[in-house]
């Protein structure tokens, strides 16, 4: 597997390439445009992705380890079939819609001033999660571990806390109609 540590890689497009198992290590990413790219089986430790455009690319099997992502466009991507081994990763002002969550465990993740729509957080483990400033528009949240996660300045969320572990949740007063919209009741 070809290694690249500590690199800087600015405006590069990747778009529609093979990217397959490679490995970097504390390398960053400016301006890098990976839509469509195949990046099955490749390790992304230590790495950060400024302005990046990630949409649609090809995640089997690959491993963000440490990583922050910011700025960057992220739509449709499905994290479920990213490795699980040491999966850690935080966003923040970045585009996220229509990606998938399914079943990873994200435990402390930072969602900061991002767009969330649509997304599937369904059986998500994301305890001590923080969605600060976060659009979570038709985002799913089903079997979902939301222990401790701060929702306080979030917006347009829909959570129904009798399918979903809530225990010591944090939520304003702005955000309750979010938490009970399934029993049609109206709120002044």
């Amino acid at each position: 597997m070809p290694l690249s540590e500590d690199q800087q890689y600015d405006s590069v497009d990747y778009s529609e390439k093979d990217l397959s198992d490679r490995e970097f290590v504390n390398c960053e990413f400016t301006n890098c445009n990976f839509s469509k790219a195949n990046l099955t089986g490749s390790d992304f430790m230590d790495c950060t992705f400024s302005e990046c455009n990630l949409a649609l690319a090809n995640l089997k099997n690959t491993g963000f380890k440490n990583c922050t992502f910011s700025d960057s466009k992220i739509m449709g991507i499905d994290f479920n079939v990213c490795n699980d081994f040491l999966f850690a990763v935080n966003f923040e002002n970045c585009q996220l819609d229509y990606s998938t969550f399914f079943q990873k465990k994200m435990k402390k993740t930072k969602f900061v001033h991002c767009s969330l729509k649509e997304v599937d957080f369904a059986e998500t483990d994301l305890t001590e999660a923080v969605f600060s400033q976060s659009d979570l528009s038709g985002a799913t949240f089903v079997q979902t571990n939301l222990e401790k996660a701060d929702f306080r300045l979030a917006a347009n969320y829909t959570i129904d806390p009798e399918v979903n572990r809530m225990k010591k949740a944090k939520f304003s007063l702005t955000g309750i109609p979010g938490l009970l919209e399934k029993y049609k009741i109206v709120i002044d």
